[in-house]
């Protein structure tokens, strides 16, 4: 017996499912009789691309069809034997199994040279085209631009990137598509009244549906369920058969999180957890169903082009759900819906992910502490409040000081003279928490403040980078506000044209007092000995330069 996909192979353009926009092309051509002399069928498998080639073979070669005609009689011999696959001037050739040039050479070359024996055409039907190897191409080229008269290919592949471009050039190019739910179940119906059988509409759009637009697909399920429900089929021997499908527990909880309810949305969840159900794979289906009503409510030829498709009964449902939702809402849904997908993987209870996001939905946790409002205090110019977590403890790392608005009026008082007057002492405190750290910014220069942030500029592009550490940087600003009485925001800059001698970088006298007020010299003794040993020596300038920006000394 027959498979069904077999027994029901389409005969005639009318009987070909979908793709009217090749369909059209190729009845106009035959009509007119303005045939090219190669065809390329492109597209996903099991859409019709040998089908459709059969069709048309049949179709220019019956002797029956009048002029301004596309249809073939299906009655005379000639349609009878191409039905059957007998004539012997329809060849068909399987390329995964004929790669290489030999084949090309013996079964297309040298039988196109032999005029049709009984038909108009000779049609060459080359199935998986892309398995050619680049020599048999290369020997097909010639035969494909100029063929023999009455010679006709028909090159048929799912995977045209592979094929040449000088093979695609010599082509009318066809590019299939996958078929729509509507169009599979149309067919599907008329195979089940054919075949008198009692199948339920909502049985049919399931198997439409996880067929993914396949024909062939869709017809190989439907024997699978007939071959075990026999003559009438129902819901529970459809199962057995039909991968089940969670697009009706993805569409009721669409429409709770639209009426926010979240006891019954949680409730769900767990349900379809303990059936078993890959929780993955169900948040990508309540992902593409919230795309859908997105694209519907921006456009709906969106969602008929692009959106997912369900069939008549579901898409009914998700029309009266997406009447009470808003696009912000759906962009909101998806993200947290996106967000719960990725974090599923990891997560140690499976169904967390989902219940937190159907939580933040439905009752909106979590939204107050992501985007807290804080009301300045009267008198503060709208500044907020800042907390010094320090206590004034040395040796432990000071947390770092944020200052929300940067407000100019209210730092102009700090000019760049009263930054120098007390970078010294800045040195010394910055030295408490990082030793090396006093190195670095002793050669810096503190130029211009502007509200609170202070640019330093550093010879040195390592120096810059350093501070650019956000460790560092936060201890530097920590310090600053506590000498200056006031946070400040560093910005480093390199300049190269600083000249550094001493270690002076423009902040005033390097002596300055410690805590006892005894004085301090903040000169390296290491430096001094280093400046008298090589006085005038030009050749060490670059030795002397690197013990006082790193802080060393000379060791006897």
């Amino acid at each position: 017996m027959a498979t069904l996909y077999r027994k029901y192979r389409p005969q005639n353009f009318q009987e070909v499912v979908g793709q009217n926009h090749i369909k059209v092309t190729l009845e106009h051509e035959i009509e007119s009789d303005k045939l090219a002399h190669a065809y390329l069928f492109c597209g996903p498998r099991a859409v019709g691309k040998t089908t459709l080639a059969r069709v048309f073979a049949k179709a220019i070669n019956c002797i029956k069809r009048k002029s301004g005609e596309h249809e073939p009689c299906n009655n005379c011999d000639i349609c009878k034997n191409i039905t059957a696959g007998h004539n012997l001037d329809i060849i068909e050739i399987d390329a995964a199994s004929h790669t290489g040039v030999d084949n090309v050479r013996e079964n297309i070359i040298a039988v196109s040279r032999v005029s049709p024996s009984s038909l108009k055409f000779k049609v060459f039907i080359i199935d998986e085209a892309h398995m050619l190897s680049i020599q048999a191409f290369n020997a097909l080229l010639k035969v494909l631009e100029e063929p023999p008269p009455n010679i006709i290919f028909i090159l048929a592949t799912t995977e045209v990137h592979k094929v040449p471009e000088t093979i695609i050039s010599r082509c009318q190019r066809f590019d299939f598509r996958r078929i729509s739910v509507i169009d599979i179940m149309k067919k599907l119906r008329y195979i089940v009244n054919n075949e008198e059988l009692k199948i339920a509409d909502e049985i049919l759009e399931d198997i439409a549906r996880h067929s993914e637009g396949y024909m062939r697909d869709a017809e190989s399920l439907l024997g699978q369920v007939v071959a075990i429900g026999g003559k009438e089929v129902t819901r529970e021997e459809a199962d057995l058969v039909i991968p089940r499908s969670d697009l009706n527990e993805a569409i009721t909880l669409v429409g709770l999180l639209a009426k926010k309810d979240a006891g019954k949305a949680i409730a769900l969840v767990n349900k379809l957890l303990d059936e078993g159900i890959e929780l993955v794979r169900f948040t990508r289906d309540v992902i593409e169903l919230l795309r859908k009503i997105m694209l519907a409510k921006i456009n709906p030829a969106l969602s008929d082009k692009l959106g997912l498709e369900l069939g008549e009964t579901l898409e009914v449902r998700i029309g009266e759900i997406s009447k009470e939702l808003e696009v912000k809402q759906l962009i909101f849904f998806i993200e947290k819906f996106y967000e719960a997908r990725n974090e599923l993987k990891s997560a140690f209870l499976l169904q967390l992910p989902l219940e937190l996001a159907i939580a933040e939905i439905c009752l909106g946790v979590g939204l107050a502490i992501k985007t807290p409002v804080v009301k300045p205090a009267a008198g503060n110019n709208g500044i907020k409040p800042t907390v010094n977590l320090n206590n004034g403890s040395a040796g432990k790392n000071p947390e770092p000081i944020k200052t929300a608005v940067n407000n100019p009026n209210k730092f102009s008082q700090l000019s760049r003279e009263h930054i120098s007057a007390k970078w010294n002492e800045v040195l010394i405190k910055v030295k408490k928490y990082n030793h090396s750290l006093s190195f670095i910014l002793r050669v810096c220069q503190p130029r211009n403040i502007a509200g609170n942030q202070l640019c330093l500029a550093f010879k040195y592009k390592f120096h810059k980078e350093r501070m650019g550490d956000e460790n560092i940087k936060q201890h530097v600003e920590s310090v600053l506000k506590e000498v200056y009485g006031q946070p400040l925001i560093v910005e480093a800059i390199v300049d190269e044209s600083i000249e550094v001698v001493n270690g002076d970088n423009g902040g005033g006298d390097n002596n300055v007092s410690d805590n006892n007020g005894n004085g301090q010299d903040n000169i390296n003794p290491g430096e001094t000995e280093v400046k008298k040993e090589n006085a005038g020596n030009g050749e060490n300038k670059m030795m002397e330069n690197l013990i006082k920006t790193f802080g060393g000394k000379v060791v006897n």
